[in-house]
């Protein structure tokens, strides 16, 4: 009767959460209109806001295949965030571990010339690293991981774009392009490129692998970790209460260690999937901005309440909006518009908790009552069996 009752009250939490992130989605669209009718009403509608909606799908199958493409790392970074706030950290660093997870690839495949998927090892591994190292001074030395996540976000930028730049004489770097050599125009280099099984030719780019189905497939893997295995247990509880999980005989250091070290190796990862695809290359001399996609996965994260699962969700949607803006027409809309929309949106979900309490009781106040009033039943029964 308990186990039943627990998954019919796991349903309905589900079915809210869903529900407040649709909410928070419909309110930001709502505002991303009356901003374009501010800008301009003449277009606001078939330019702007038609366009935005679309998404990809306004130059299809190109546009389709360019959502794909960015929405592999965005899982990864939002599958770091929401991995790290389970197990009660904030992972602010998640583009640090991005950029660490970036050269880790790239190293391998073009001083190396790995094969893909060791490239991808060695992007998880550098940007578990660089991951555990905030976890390790939050575990030993009490130290805020949102502290130490963004200093190591700032030295590790500064220390990939050194490695490759080195004065325009690095190995890595091609000068006559300012960026890293080019995976796609070197065949000695083409084996440490992930493979495409044909999604190319289908969405007709150069860069739409089976790299959004690998970040899809790491995301199961983290929820039944997270909710299937005693190892995720585990992580879970230290978030939740460290002092209790250590007189329960947990190692809440190693945990945390651990759970930092397996964010960062989840954006580096992403990293991988994102170079290795070859949808662009590292600029070295873009050392004032980090990379946004490591910002991006908080606000996946948060759009999807931190669940892996739906981490996949609102990665293809935030990269759907975010390529729909890319198609505003320059003459009567800043592209811009949609990090705008998105802004709303992440911000309104600040709000999901108290958008899933007045949904919950608004869809389930009845059945929440039938529950309760049906509860003493079989102690009642119990009772007189036992007066009997």
């Amino acid at each position: 009767m308990n186990k039943k009752k627990l998954s019919h009250s796991n349903l309905n939490s589900s079915i809210t959460s869903v529900l407040a992130a649709l909410l928070c989605i419909v309110i930001g669209m709502a505002v991303g209109f009356l901003v374009l009718l501010a800008i301009n009403p003449a277009h606001a509608w078939g330019d702007g806001f038609v366009r935005i909606v679309k998404g990809g799908f306004h130059d299809a199958p190109y546009g389709v295949g360019k959502e794909l493409a960015n929405a592999a790392p965005l899982i990864m970074t939002g599958l770091s965030v929401a991995f790290a706030f389970k197990t009660g950290l904030f992972n602010i660093g998640a583009a640090g571990q991005y950029t660490l997870g970036a050269y880790g690839a790239l190293y391998c495949a073009i001083m190396l010339k790995m094969p893909w998927f060791v490239c991808l090892i060695a992007a998880t591994i550098l940007g578990g690293i660089w991951g555990a190292i905030p976890g390790f001074f939050k575990a030993y030395f009490n130290i805020n991981e949102v502290i130490t996540s963004i200093m190591f976000n700032w030295i590790g930028l500064y220390l990939v774009n050194e490695l490759i730049y080195q004065n325009g004489t690095g190995p890595m770097y091609d000068v006559r392009n300012t960026r890293t050599l080019n995976l796609g125009k070197s065949a000695e280099l083409s084996k440490s490129l992930i493979p495409d099984f044909g999604l190319n030719k289908m969405f007709q780019t150069n860069s739409t692998t089976i790299a959004i189905f690998l970040a899809a497939a790491v995301a199961v893997l983290i929820w039944v970790i997270l909710n299937k295995t005693t190892f995720g247990y585990e992580l879970k509880a230290v978030g939740l209460n460290k002092s209790a999980a250590r007189y329960a005989g947990i190692n809440e250091k190693k945990n945390i260690i651990l759970s930092m070290a397996i964010a960062g190796a989840l954006a580096g990862f992403g990293a991988g999937l994102y170079y290795l695809s070859n949808v662009s290359q590292w600029n070295p001399l873009n050392s004032t901005s980090l990379p946004t996609m490591g910002f991006n996965g908080i606000s996946v994260a948060l759009l999807a309440s931190s669940n892996p699962i739906g981490t996949i969700f609102s990665a293809i949607f935030i990269s759907h909006i975010s390529v729909g803006g890319s198609f505003l027409s320059t003459k009567y809309y800043p592209t811009e518009i949609s990090d705008l929309i998105s802004g709303i949106i992440i911000y309104l979900c600040a709000f999901s908790m108290l958008f899933r309490g007045k949904i919950h009781a608004l869809l389930f106040r009845n059945a929440d009552k039938t529950n309760v009033n049906a509860e003493p039943a079989p102690a009642e029964t119990k009772t007189k069996k036992e007066g009997k």
